[in-house]
């Protein structure tokens, strides 16, 4: 999911291809998008038993504006959605079969 958010927020065309639930950015975004994360995304994790356990709190307490993941009540979180959303509906009317001849 955090592809298709930054995907979103980076104003890359959403495409649907094959069925009509999976959608994509098309070979140009996702390189766009790679090159984006290469250069800006940074991650790091600690080792716990159980991870699971300690998700609410860490969202509760971190500015985390990219999870939509029980964070409803962030400022960005409905225009983060909405933009998402957005992009899905634009996404779902393009025509795969336009899309695969072009490479």
């Amino acid at each position: 999911m955090l592809r298709l958010t930054l995907g979103c927020l980076l104003g890359l065309e959403l495409r649907r291809v094959g069925s009509e639930k999976r959608m994509t950015f098309g070979k140009a975004g996702q390189a766009t998008l790679r090159q984006w994360m290469a250069e800006n995304a940074r991650v790091c994790w600690i080792e716990h038993d159980e991870p699971w356990t300690m998700e609410s709190e860490l969202i509760s307490q971190l500015d985390l504006p990219l999870n939509l993941d029980q964070n409803h009540h962030k400022a960005f979180h409905g225009r983060l959605k909405e933009l998402r959303a957005q992009a899905r509906q634009r996404g779902h009317g393009s025509c795969p079969s336009a899309h695969r001849s072009s490479g």
